[in-house]
């Protein structure tokens, strides 16, 4: 009786202050032909609660968390009914009765607030606080109050108590940037809410009430006076026995505030780059992104990728990655400890052999999150490292030949384009294996020129080298001179057709899913067959002369197999050295940002140095 008698009073004290503020209020203007609008608005399969994405690496351990505030989704049956019921009790005893309000709080809030200029007491219930922090934020005004009603009512008609309460459990504010009772549960205590004691869920549950006051960092004995409070609560309303309330009292309470996990950031940058690329794919922007007909075309869609790609990380996925751990750590050591002469930059990558996945991945000495990456972003000339590539495998290919075929090493002029071996040297004739071993330029042309430049670059265009130029088509590519370059990404991967002839694009990603295990995304590229059998094992020959006998032999390590080629550009501007082991395929690049003259620290062999780190 209580419950209709004060609906009835809540009703028309409702119509009698919509009449009366009909004429004179711009915000009840907008409630006109309100119940269509909040139909489609009140909607629980458009709502989205920006929660926070995480990266797992090889183990399924959280490396790094992708948003803004850190939220974990907690459903229904994970949230234990003790924390349901100290919450209802405290903020709401007659939730599971009203329609959306509580007519008898409203009224006694009425009252209190006639004393003052300004809302003192609100009289809100749990639905009522679920309408304002989804809908409608935290202003205290009168006409507010009274949308809030009409948006807690169809909250009611569309949800049923549990899924309300669900809700509301999941977008509370627990002070710190805290939201939701998981995600509090992680930050204070590092334990699922399903790990919590009672104490522990009563101490969490006093937290809402007043944020600021109730913080457990800054005010820890006001949070446990009111997690007291609570536990009388319970008690006056025969949820838990003096007896209970009293033990639980006394248990202590530890905080363990748990620190933002953002660990190997050159790693978890790339990540992020390649889910907009793999997003791009799947749902046709890569698509659309080709057929545009106008840069402002192209840019609308590129607004609208990022809008997509911001969306999903904000729906709280879980990208699961190759990354490992251990291999990450020692790239990262080895690049910081290499890179310590001449305020050096540089970049590793390293590929699993047998996944074909990224296994770690540096992006430039003591990297912060977001800076320039050079394992990806950095563009430069290859050297002789792109040889294995473009010369010595696509002619192995062509023409069967045996890698001790002989062929001059001495000055060689096509038109007007003579390039000249390291320090000037005229070695004569030598095999393609002391060719390739000892990285002299002139034999390069001369094998060049038997393949031909377009047969030559056909083959370089199965791999996935974005810049590629119709102006690189010339016979200064035989030796490393691009247009615009290749970044260690780049090569790296190529590489890997050295592992057994075929490729596959190397990914970080190995799928997305979403908050209860569904696979929303995945790459789905197949091998493809690059270099016959026999070309592949006479690389893997020429690769494992130059590392013990060639340029590659100060990188050496002792494996089952290796196999290394370096590179030197013009003006020592940059050093690479990539290659493979029985496990992995790495390629490490060196120089400067703004490209400068290294040749002082030549002998040091930087490059070569941090790939052996890193392949020992």
């Amino acid at each position: 009786m209580r419950v209709f008698a004060g609906f009835l009073t809540v009703i028309s004290f409702m119509a009698l202050f919509f009449t009366s503020l009909f004429f004179t209020t711009e915000e009840v203007d907008k409630v006109q032909g309100f119940q269509n609008e909040l139909e489609n608005t009140v909607n629980t399969d458009q709502l989205n609660l920006n929660k926070t994405s995480l990266l797992l690496d090889k183990d399924g351990n959280v490396f790094s968390e992708v948003n803004r505030p850190f939220r974990l989704y907690a459903e229904d049956e994970k949230i234990p009914p003790f924390v349901k019921e100290i919450l209802v009790a405290s903020e709401d005893q007659h939730f599971y009765e009203h329609v959306g309000f509580d007519a008898g709080a409203i009224l006694r809030a009425v009252v209190k607030n006639l004393v003052f200029t300004h809302i003192q007491q609100g009289g809100s219930t749990i639905t009522q606080q679920l309408a304002r922090n989804l809908y409608l934020g935290q202003e205290k005004t009168y006409n507010r109050k009274l949308t809030e009603l009409f948006y807690a009512h169809e909250i009611e008609r569309s949800m049923s108590k549990d899924e309300i309460l669900e809700l509301y459990l999941n977008v509370i504010y627990f002070s710190n940037g805290v939201y939701g009772i998981e995600t509090a549960s992680q930050y204070y205590f590092q334990k699922s809410v399903s790990e919590l004691n009672k104490a522990e869920m009563a101490f969490l549950a006093s937290i809402p009430n007043n944020p600021g006051k109730y913080d457990p960092v800054d005010h820890f004995d006001q949070t446990k006076i009111r997690q007291e409070r609570l536990l009388d609560i319970l008690v006056d309303g025969k949820k838990l026995s003096s007896d209970e309330a009293d033990k639980l009292k006394k248990v202590p309470i530890k905080l363990n505030i748990r620190k933002k996990i953002d660990r190997f950031p050159d790693y978890a940058f790339y990540v992020e780059e390649e889910l907009k690329e793999l997003i791009s794919l799947q749902e046709g922007y890569k698509v659309m992104l080709t057929k545009a007909s106008s840069p402002q075309e192209k840019e609308q869609i590129i607004k609208k990728l990022n809008q997509r790609v911001d969306s999903v990380i904000a729906s709280g996925v879980r990208i699961q990655t190759a990354l490992d751990p251990a291999l990450q750590k020692k790239s990262v050591n080895a690049l910081n400890s290499g890179l310590n002469i001449e305020k050096l930059q540089g970049a590793s990558v390293t590929i699993d052999n047998e996944t074909r996945r990224i296994a770690a991945l540096t992006g430039g000495k003591e990297y912060q999150k977001y800076n320039f990456n050079h394992a990806f972003q950095a563009y430069r000339q290859p050297g002789s490292s792109v040889k294995p590539l473009l010369v010595y495998a696509p002619y192995l290919e062509k023409s069967g030949a045996s890698i001790y075929e002989k062929v001059s090493a001495d000055n060689y002029c096509i038109e007007e384009y003579c390039p000249i071996n390291y320090g000037g040297i005229q070695a004569g004739t030598v095999t393609l294996s002391q060719s390739f071993a000892q990285s002299y330029n002139t034999s390069a042309l001369r094998l060049m020129e038997k393949v031909g430049v377009d047969e030559a670059f056909n083959k370089l265009s199965a791999f996935s080298f974005e810049r590629l130029s119709g102006k690189d088509r010339t016979y200064a590519a035989a030796i490393g001179g691009f247009t615009n370059g290749l970044s260690p990404l780049e090569m790296t991967d190529a590489y890997t057709s050295f592992i057994d002839g075929s490729y596959t694009r190397s990914r970080a990603i190995v799928n997305v899913t979403d908050g209860n295990g569904k696979v929303l995304y995945r790459w789905k590229e197949k091998p493809k067959q690059v270099w016959s059998k026999d070309t592949t094992r006479k690389m893997r020959q020429m690769l494992a002369g130059a590392a013990v006998n060639g340029t590659g032999k100060e990188a050496y390590v002792s494996k089952p197999y290796v196999g290394i080629k370096t590179g030197t550009t013009n003006n020592y501007h940059d050093y690479w050295v990539m290659g493979l082991t029985s496990e992995y395929t790495t390629g490490v690049w060196v120089g400067h940002d703004i490209p400068r003259n290294m040749s002082r620290i030549e002998q040091l062999r930087p490059s070569h140095k941090i790939w052996q780190k890193i392949m020992k």
